[in-house]
């Protein structure tokens, strides 16, 4: 009975170390996710802060502002649009694959064996 006695009692501070041990690692996590709290808390207060510098840096009026101190400009005037009826004529593409995309696209034999679809005739109304 003595040797059972003994063994309980052994199980049992064994059991109360162990318990002690989980006691103490649960509070260094604890205090670990505090600090990460703390962490995560101070890095979104920075980039509020960044995000507000960066909207006062990419004010319009400021960026207008400094445009008008540091450059040489003239303000652009509505005469000076022209219509894109006066552009160029685009000059043919000297493009090798746009070439071979085009002779196959109109090729009577199309490779990936899609077929055109067949003309329907316009829908009668009454």
């Amino acid at each position: 009975m003595r040797v059972l006695n003994l063994c309980v009692a052994a199980v049992l501070i064994f059991a109360a170390v162990y318990v002690y041990e989980i006691k103490f690692e649960s509070t260094l996590r604890a205090e670990r996710v505090a600090s990460l709290r703390a962490e995560v808390r101070q890095e979104r207060e920075t980039i509020a802060a960044l995000r507000a510098e960066w909207a006062q840096l990419e004010n319009p009026a400021r960026i207008e502002a400094l445009v008008r101190r540091h450059l040489d400009l003239e303000p652009v005037e509505p005469n000076q649009f022209d219509s894109l009826d006066s552009l160029p004529v685009r000059p043919p593409r000297e493009d090798a694959i746009a070439t071979m995309l085009e002779t196959v696209l109109d090729a009577e034999d199309r490779p990936t064996g899609s077929v055109l679809r067949p003309e329907q005739p316009p829908e009668v109304r009454r």
